[in-house]
């Protein structure tokens, strides 16, 4: 059966999510205009820094830092700050847009999605942030939970 556009770039946010080096979470995300793919990103360390296993494991792991708190202490930039960081070194606009992500945004990454001017956002797995689906919400940004294929 042919797969929906949908389908086809969820596909590849997982792909993408495969490059991740995160030792919590891999996760992966691809910026869609017209049907095409315009940006995309993982989670991982800045460019040509060391991955948190080179470094002896996650630090936010040894602290017992629960998922969502602290990420500031995290090296790894999120897929969506990747994938807006891609959109600025390439010169591409991101307004309008439809961010596929495999997993929903943290409150963080939502205040960039709103002021870069994302449309929508198509997730498959949650994430422990109602200020983050809140915002969202109120940008009048649409939210699709895409279910297993």
């Amino acid at each position: 059966m042919r797969p929906t556009w949908d389908e086809i770039f969820m596909e590849q946010a997982h792909l993408m999510a495969r490059r991740s080096t995160c030792l919590r979470r891999h996760v992966g995300a691809v910026l869609v205009r017209d049907n095409r793919a315009i940006a995309s990103g993982y989670n991982g360390p800045p460019s040509g820094l060391p991955h948190c296993d080179e470094r002896g494991g996650c630090l936010r792991e040894q602290l017992g830092v629960p998922s969502g708190h602290r990420q500031e202490i995290c090296r790894a930039l999120h897929a969506e700050q990747n994938v807006i960081l891609q959109l600025a070194i390439t010169g591409l606009n991101g307004r309008d847009a439809t961010l596929y992500v495999t997993h929903f945004p943290c409150f963080t990454c939502a205040k960039l999605l709103v002021q870069l001017g994302v449309r929508r956002i198509i997730y498959q797995l949650g994430y422990p942030d109602q200020f983050s689906a809140d915002l969202l919400d109120e940008a009048g940004i649409q939210l699709f939970l895409m279910r297993d294929s």
